[in-house]
């Protein structure tokens, strides 16, 4: 069910109609909208060629924070946009779905008496600002109609009267591992096609979101398998251009009719959580939701890859009660015990007895007292391996029939909607978890979020693009499996630096920040997998030794992230590395995972509305756990008020909960601190004693 907080965040108001503000500027199209849709959030007002505008509305305020222009049309092969439509018919009805009680209008268009157009707009009471909308397309005419692309959504978010300052959210992945979150001026471009950027990245979450500092919007599908689509995000000085788009090539003979993917428009307030967490709740109503996390999944994390890949049995298993000594749990076994991705078998130089010597290295794990974790990396196969000489027909082909590279690995793609590429993953799960007796997984690559089309004669595939439709029904058979084998397991999957997939979500119970290259990094991706995921989702924040000045523990902890590190000791085999934990660094990280186990924030509930990641300064974040509230604000330097926002009615007394030190009692109306910190401050607000 919604949030009231979620609604709130959407909203700004309530979802009855009541006494509506009038809409401040001036009419479309020279005079009053044929057709005018919405609900205390947002309005959509259609113009005389079925063009339209949105609306921002608050309790006291509409305003309209668009241009009025071409929002769902068709482009045919010749390059011409099919954009304007004579209105015609219009239905108004009431709905109730899974999504609740709601509104649907229908409105239908002629262009030129070649082309009818029906847009179906919905509006849920649990959803205000929130439009689904449906849009289909009839060739009326006696000749065929060839089509280049179609696009639904498109809408220019004006600048604010102080200039075009935008934020933005962007679910695509890239190979240069950008921000997922960035900020947006004129000049700024990204197409954010959710098919594959680059050999091995691809796929994401079908949302693009713009905002100002007073109001943001945006647009995405709500289907609930991935579409190759496009949201394009394009700033001039005019505003902020979003988009659902998609290049296909189709000739709609007479008669003919088309239908896009149900996509949405969404207009909210404060940074782009409102939105994410709105879709999260809409795809659960739809049966995409991702497994409540174990309680296994929130403890802290060593993990092996400092050794690297020619890492040894010895060097992991001394390491061992040290971790265990710092108050970690989990103990990773990373890349390099296998002999060959695909294949995997155990590598000898290491495993000289096979199964036998890795049920005895996970055996020593448990006797320290810890849980131990296998890195693995599925859909990849290497050159020269058995795997292509006895099975080369479970690989995805390109267009040309040329293999599909996985880069890092030097390997090549597996088609995950092949069933025997689905039966050996399968085994391989059962051999790790059932046989050897690991107790998680930690799936890694950067080539797990999407997959090419698959033109492999022999899958069958009834279109190329079921390899990029199915890749999700991949990760569930194998978190399903895994979870067969014991329903305690941690399924982690780590795409490498890229923009999560939300059609994978439901095939993991923990993520992580994924190679992040900054701490900004750590603290935006953890923000965005709570609104996708859920408030007390389980999310890792990687390796410490990757976030700045490879020591940043305060960017995990305070926003309720998992701690986790690769450290080696007592030595480092490539000094060069920085890795080993020295007495200073033990001194450190011992205090931060101790703090870490004694709050254990990850399991509280994140508070993603409460501060705008963008326009915030500083940089806040607070999570809400047994009755108390904890705040985490983030800058190179800070010396002047932050702002307690969330308390309730109570007065609450307020620590820096890092140094103990008391900071004094705050309360609604009177919620700002003076502080100075560099780079963090941790709080705890705690209501006084005697108040309820």
């Amino acid at each position: 069910m919604t949030s009231r907080r979620t609604v709130l965040g959407l909203l700004g108001g309530t979802a009855a109609y009541g006494v509506l503000p009038k809409v401040q500027g001036q009419a479309i199209d020279s005079g009053d909208p044929v057709a005018t849709i919405g609900d205390r959030a947002m309005e959509i007002q259609f113009d005389s060629r079925l063009h339209s505008r949105i609306v921002a509305r608050s309790a006291d305020r509409a305003e309209p924070i668009t241009a009025c222009g071409p929002s769902e049309y068709l482009v045919t092969a010749a390059g011409v946009a099919i954009d304007s439509f004579t209105p015609g018919a219009r239905r108004v009805e009431q709905v109730t779905d899974v999504h609740g009680r709601g509104i649907c209008h229908t409105l239908q268009g002629v262009a030129d008496g070649t082309l009818e157009k029906t847009v179906r707009v919905t509006l849920h009471e649990r959803f205000p600002g929130f439009a689904f909308v449906n849009t289909s397309y009839r060739n009326i005419s006696g000749a065929a109609l060839p089509l280049a692309r179609w696009v639904n959504g498109a809408r220019r978010l004006l600048p604010a009267a102080d200039g075009p300052a935008y934020w933005s959210f962007s679910g695509s992945s890239h190979e240069d591992r950008r921000d997922w979150v960035q900020p947006a001026g004129p000049g700024f471009t990204q197409r954010n096609f959710m098919g594959m950027n680059a050999s091995d990245y691809g796929g994401g979450t079908p949302v693009v979101d713009v905002w100002r500092q007073d109001v943001g919007m945006a647009v995405g599908h709500v289907e609930t398998h991935p579409r190759l689509v496009a949201l394009p995000l394009d700033v001039t000085a005019d505003g902020a251009r979003i988009a659902v788009e998609c290049d296909t090539a189709m000739t709609l003979a007479p008669g003919a009719e088309f239908t896009t993917p149900e996509t949405f428009v969404a207009v909210h307030r404060g940074d782009y959580f409102a939105t994410l967490t709105a879709y999260r709740e809409i795809m659960a109503n739809q049966g995409l939701r991702a497994p409540k996390p174990n309680a296994g999944c929130y403890e802290p994390v060593w993990c092996a890859w400092g050794y690297e890949r020619d890492f040894t049995v010895e060097q992991v298993v001394a390491t061992l009660p040290k971790a265990r000594e710092l108050g970690l749990v989990w103990a990773g076994v990373d890349d390099g015990w296998q002999t060959s991705e695909g294949d995997w078998y155990l590598d000898p130089k290491k495993f000289p007895r096979g199964d036998a010597d890795m049920i005895a290295l996970v055996q020593k794990i448990k006797d320290a007292g810890m849980k131990p974790k296998l890195w693995v990396s599925p859909l990849a196969v290497d050159p020269g391996t058995d795997l292509l000489h006895d099975a080369a027909d479970m690989l995805l082909l390109n267009e040309d029939g040329s293999v599909r590279d996985v880069t890092w690995w030097n390997s090549f793609y597996l088609c995950p909607a092949y069933p025997k590429t689905v039966e050996r993953t399968q085994a391989l799960v059962r051999r790790i978890l059932g046989d050897w007796g690991f107790m998680g997984l930690k799936i890694d690559g950067q080539h797990l979020n999407g997959a090419a089309p698959c033109y492999n004669p022999a899958h069958r595939h009834a279109r190329p693009e079921e390899s990029f439709e199915r890749l999700q029904d991949f990760w569930k058979v194998m978190y399903d499996t895994a979870m067969a084998i014991n329903p305690e397991a941690v399924v982690e999957i780590c795409p490498c630096g890229t923009s999560y997939a939300f059609h994978n979500m439901p095939a993991m119970n923990q993520t992580v920040a994924s190679d992040p290259e900054s701490s900004w990094q750590v603290r935006l991706k953890g923000k965005t997998i709570r609104a996708l995921m859920g408030p007390s989702a389980a999310f890792a924040g990687d390796h410490v030794e990757l976030s700045d000045h490879g020591d940043d523990f305060a960017s995990t902890v305070g926003i309720g992230a998992i701690v986790a590190t690769k450290f080696t000791w007592p030595s480092d085999p490539r000094p060069g590395n920085g890795l080993v934990l020295t007495p200073a660094k033990e001194q450190l990280w011992r205090r931060w995972i101790a703090l870490y186990n004694a709050k254990k924030l990850s399991t509280g509930h994140y508070r993603g509305e409460l501060y705008d990641i963008g326009f915030d300064r500083p940089e806040a974040h607070a999570i809400e756990k047994g009755g108390r509230l904890y705040y985490a604000f983030y800058a190179d330097r800070w010396d002047g008020p932050i702002e307690l926002r969330g308390l309730d009615s109570r007065p609450y007394a307020v620590i820096d909960y890092f140094n103990d030190k008391p900071l004094g009692m705050v309360k609604p109306g009177s919620n700002r601190l003076p502080v100075a910190f560099e780079r963090f401050l941790l709080l705890e607000a705690t209501p006084a004693a005697g108040t309820t």
